[in-house]
């Protein structure tokens, strides 16, 4: 008699304890468990996700240092925005989107720390510079898991005097380096709200 009584009391309280306010998820482990879900992707799609968010991402950092730039004349001041530092929006973003974000010129082409790929792209862009041509974004798969998107920074803007000084062909370029999962993410999070 003791023992069923033992056993529905064990039972009681194993049940008790298996909660819905015990099992919480936290936002880490939502993003995991969305993250390991099988999707279908095509390159047209990361290339498309890439080129989207790299062109808003060029339009605001361009827009940022441009505007930073007008509002200094110190040259070492000029030097840190050049590098990208003290630009509060183009550090958020680089968190954000897990990106790497640079601002390239004519001496990167001979830059070995780029891959191959990349460094032949900008002398395609300053060679389009010196043509007077217009040059457009480009995306490159660089690894298995990683892709660059470039593009050309206007010659009149105050960026490419500022940053790379007086050049026979103005010339500069933003580098983002975009890693695939962060892509995939990204794609992943326009799908739900377009389907919203």
């Amino acid at each position: 008699m003791k023992r069923p009584l033992v056993l529905s009391a064990l039972l009681i309280s194993f049940l008790a304890a298996c909660t819905p306010e015990r099992v919480r998820y936290t936002n880490e482990l939502k993003q995991e468990m969305a993250d390991s879900k099988i999707k279908r992707i095509t390159n047209a799609d990361m290339v498309e996700t890439v080129d989207n968010l790299g062109g808003k991402v060029t339009t605001v950092l361009e827009k940022e240092l441009t505007t930073q730039l007008q509002k200094s004349t110190n040259p070492a001041e000029r030097a840190k925005l050049c590098q990208l530092q003290n630009l509060p929006r183009a550090k958020a973003i680089a968190e954000r989107y897990a990106l790497d974000i640079r601002l390239l010129g004519k001496a990167d082409i001979q830059n070995k720390g780029l891959s191959t790929k990349e460094r032949e792209i900008l002398d395609a862009y300053l060679y389009s510079a010196k043509q007077k041509s217009t040059a457009i974004s480009n995306i490159q798969k660089i690894t298995d898991t990683s892709f660059v998107y470039n593009a050309p920074v206007p010659v009149n803007s105050v960026i490419c005097e500022a940053c790379f000084g007086k050049q026979e062909t103005p010339f500069a370029v933003w580098h983002l380096g975009f890693n695939k999962r962060e892509v995939v993410r990204r794609m992943g999070n326009t799908k739900k709200k377009k389907q919203s």
